[in-house]
């Protein structure tokens, strides 16, 4: 549930659980820009800079972050992407959101677009992706030493906020701003309106050198520092060189996941090619007509649960941005059938949220056709997407350009002042040269990477129009198999139901007994659908599709360097499995976030869950994470 607000009659929200105030009587904005931005000396700063790394200890209503923005935008010296790190315990509602900006008409028109992504706020982290993917706020929800343990970036500027030391003692504790201090580098310029003694000694003791300055009204002062210990400061990885920030790359492959990592690599000034073995992009397993995107569901709220629904989040608002709804792709919601008694969902899980998934009422059952008494899930961040569609649009960006009928062979390492890395086909003949690759290529990313567990996994779906005078139902249905339907295209709505799960075949030719596998899944999971389309089937009005998707062991997706050897040039994007919808942009963000020493998408573990270097074979595995950041 939504932090409840107090608000009082000038205006100025209060919150009871801390019994303190939100921001100063002077107004949010005044104080963000007088005590945040000039303190750390924002917006000149940042003038020129490729990237630029803001890290909040307490998000509020989002008004320093508004203000922020607000800043960036009217600098015509912007860097290119602005990253904002926010640790929130305790998130407002949307309409308390909203209603806090109302009070500045500037800064209403961004909160807004805020709030159209201020949705599903479960503990964890949350990347917003604002002003066509230049703007990065990455929402981090729980308490705050745990969310700053969970993170990994240096920042080029960090805002102290939150409610005050004596309201709120665990926020500005000793143990909270040494762990704040881990994300500083030299020159690092920290900011806070707060001069309590025991946050200057503690920053101080930390590493930063602080000064009082000039408060804004009522309160007479405020705090200002800058990170320059004097001891030699350790980090894990290297510092960022000018060649992990810009560059050539070439991407191998232009399904979802090469076309992903495309698109994000072209919006931090990559010049990317992507390489297509096939004749045009989309061509392998992401060529499926339309697919399904739903998250995984487990009553511990399991690995994979947390994945899936930072990964729809991902991808969903690529989907808003790029895309038309309703006829690209559609935001329906998805209804999962369930087995009887299988009806358990993680403690405290219910409608109200802020869980985007719960169980359906029986009224929503049976207006999806499904028989009296069914059990199912209801996925409100669900629906169905035309793949290609997708892929089309990410590599139409700016930056990138693809070239089909290129099969990549193999990656050969260029030594010189520095280090390229050149692809080239099964005869020798040079494809591309560039400074870094990325194998995305799905299960063909075998023949680069054949030392890695990689498995082919064939899939069978069937489809058609739909007949006239059917009811197949609007909502797509999840389950033992699915069923998608009203998919509008030029010759008409059309309807999709599989899937097959055949490991280690690669041969894609349509097999008539998987036809007939998937006939009577789709007899339990919808009997009235089967019972509709089985006039189309006896007449051959239905067509079949096949495709082989690439699986890791562990069924998760590989996001990182290939080898040891080629760790500072040539890495994986690739296994996204079955989940191609809903890991791709997850993956390709995480996989940029790593190249450009930026901040996580999601919590370490959860990044740990998916690095590349887990497949590796034993000799060569070092320990996760103490990785090439």
């Amino acid at each position: 549930m939504a932090e409840p607000v107090d608000w009082r009659a000038d205006g100025i929200p209060r919150s009871a659980r801390f019994d303190d105030i939100y921001h100063t009587e002077t107004g949010a904005p005044a104080q963000a820009r007088h005590v945040f931005l000039a303190g750390c000396g924002l917006p000149g700063a940042w003038a020129g800079q490729p990237q630029w790394r803001i890290l909040e200890t307490g998000f509020g209503f989002g008004l320093n972050f508004l203000t922020t923005w607000q800043a960036w935008q009217a600098d015509p010296q912007r860097p290119r992407l602005l990253h904002f790190v926010s640790i929130e315990a305790f998130p407002v509602s949307r309409e308390d959101l909203l209603r806090a900006a109302s009070s500045y008409p500037a800064l209403l028109g961004l909160a807004e677009k805020l709030a159209a992504q201020w949705h599903g706020l479960l503990p964890g982290f949350h990347r917003l992706c604002l002003d066509e993917g230049r703007v990065l706020l990455t929402l981090c929800i729980g308490d705050v030493q745990a969310m700053l343990r969970a993170q990994r970036f240096e920042a080029d500027t960090i805002f102290l906020d939150g409610f005050s030391p004596q309201r709120n003692p665990d926020m500005w504790s000793a143990d909270t701003l040494k762990a704040v201090s881990r994300f500083a580098r030299r020159g690092t310029h920290v900011a806070t309106w707060t001069i309590a003694r025991a946050v200057c000694d503690a920053l101080a003791q930390n590493g930063f050198q602080v000064t009082k300055a000039p408060g804004l009204p009522p309160k007479r002062d405020c705090l200002q520092g800058v990170f320059e210990p004097a001891w030699q400061v350790r980090r894990r990885g290297p510092a960022p060189s000018p060649a992990a920030l810009a560059g050539r790359c070439v991407v191998i492959g232009a399904g979802l996941a090469g076309g992903a990592v495309a698109a994000s690599l072209a919006r931090r000034g990559w010049e990317v090619e992507v390489l297509e073995a096939a004749a045009r992009p989309a061509a392998g397993a992401s060529g499926l007509p339309v697919g399904m995107l739903a998250p995984h569901v487990s009553p511990d709220d399991a690995l994979l649960s947390r994945l899936t629904r930072a990964g729809i989040r991902a991808t969903w608002q690529q989907l808003e941005q790029l895309l038309e709804e309703g006829l690209d792709w559609r935001a329906s919601g998805v209804l999962e059938r369930r087995s009887a008694g299988d009806d358990r969902l993680p403690d405290g899980w219910t409608a109200e949220g802020p869980n985007e998934s719960w169980l359906a009422p029986s009224m929503h059952v049976a207006e999806a056709g499904l028989p009296p008494g069914t059990v199912a899930l209801w996925h409100a961040r669900g629906g169905w997407v035309r793949p290609s569609r997708l892929i089309e649009a990410w590599l139409a960006l700016p930056g990138i350009r693809v070239r089909a009928g290129c099969r990549a062979a193999r990656i050969k390492r260029i030594d010189g002042e520095v280090t390229r890395w050149a692809v080239r086909d099964a005869a020798g003949a040079l494809l591309a040269e560039a400074d870094r690759v990325v194998i995305a290529g799905g299960i063909e990313s075998h023949a680069l990477a054949p030392d890695l567990p990689l498995q082919a996994v064939r899939g069978q779906v069937e489809w058609g129009r739909i007949p006239p005078g059917s009811r197949l139902p609007i909502t797509p249905i999840n389950g033992d198999g699915h069923l998608i339907a009203h998919v509008p295209t030029a010759e008409g709505n059309l309807w999709l139901a599989g899937a097959t799960f055949d490991r280690d075949s690669i041969d894609i030719t349509p097999r008539s007994a998987d036809t007939d596998f998937n006939r009577e899944r789709l007899a339990r999971l919808h009997p009235d659908a089967a019972a509709q389309l089985a006039g189309a089937f006896v007449r051959n009005e239905t067509q079949a599709w096949a495709g082989v998707r690439c699986a890791s062991g562990d069924r998760r997706p590989l996001v990182g360097p290939l080898s040891a050897e080629s760790a500072d040039g040539v890495w994986l994007c690739t296994a996204l499995g079955s989940r191609g919808l809903s890991f791709a942009v997850l993956c390709a963000e995480l996989l940029a976030a790593h190249w450009h020493h930026e901040p996580l998408p999601l919590p370490a573990k959860l990044a740990q869950a998916l690095d590349a270097r887990r497949a590796w074979p034993d000799t060569e595995k070092p320990q996760i994470l103490a990785s090439a950041r």
